[in-house]
């Protein structure tokens, strides 16, 4: 299976110079999303987390995103997508049933709260290990602020003795309702006979 982040690879080597990202005045090179989505996913890498683990992302079409989305591509990861609207309870609930070792989430604005609901998710999900705070200024990383201690890097790790590794689910096809069971907004995908 072609893995996206390859191409990525290939454009940063035949076109360097040429903007792949442009949202504002910001821009980024194929060269420059290249070396940043090799940062990210040697710090993956430097977690454990390759090839068969999941890690989720919540950010809206910023440069960080294909920073995000390929650095975990390059880690060999899946990237499980989620929306920037869901609410605090969806999100946890789809960080536990995808089995995301980590967690990608922008920060937010006043109007998109999405960090505050995503570190609160974080928090509440046992099984997810890593939390990594994107931010819409490009500059340097900044912690964020929780009750826990966080290490000095900007992914926030969960101590070893709290996460144990749960058994990875199996796939789920795509009209598998979105809802966790038995809550109102669950369908049933029966057809009556």
């Amino acid at each position: 299976m072609l893995n996206l982040a390859v191409l990525l690879a290939d454009s940063a080597r035949n076109v360097p110079d040429r903007v792949a990202v442009a949202c504002g005045p910001a821009r980024l090179t194929y060269a420059q999303l290249d070396a940043q989505a090799s940062q990210v996913a040697g710090a993956l890498a430097a977690r454990g987390i390759g090839p068969g683990d999941r890690v989720a992302l919540s950010c809206p079409n910023l440069p960080c995103f294909p920073v995000a989305y390929y650095g975990i591509l390059k880690a060999g990861a899946t990237v499980v997508p989620l929306n920037v609207l869901l609410t605090e309870r969806e999100i946890a609930y789809r960080l536990r049933d995808s089995a995301a070792r980590a967690y990608f989430c922008f920060e937010g604005t006043a109007g998109l709260p999405i960090g505050q609901a995503g570190r609160a998710a974080f928090q509440a999900t046992g099984s997810c290990e890593h939390f990594v705070l994107l931010t819409a200024d490009p500059g340097p990383p900044r912690r964020a602020r929780t009750p826990r201690r966080w290490p000095s890097s900007p992914i926030a790790s969960r101590p070893r003795s709290l996460r144990p590794r749960p058994a990875k689910p199996t796939p789920r096809s795509s009209c598998t309702p979105a809802a966790p069971r038995g809550s109102p907004r669950a369908r049933s995908w029966r057809t009556a006979t």
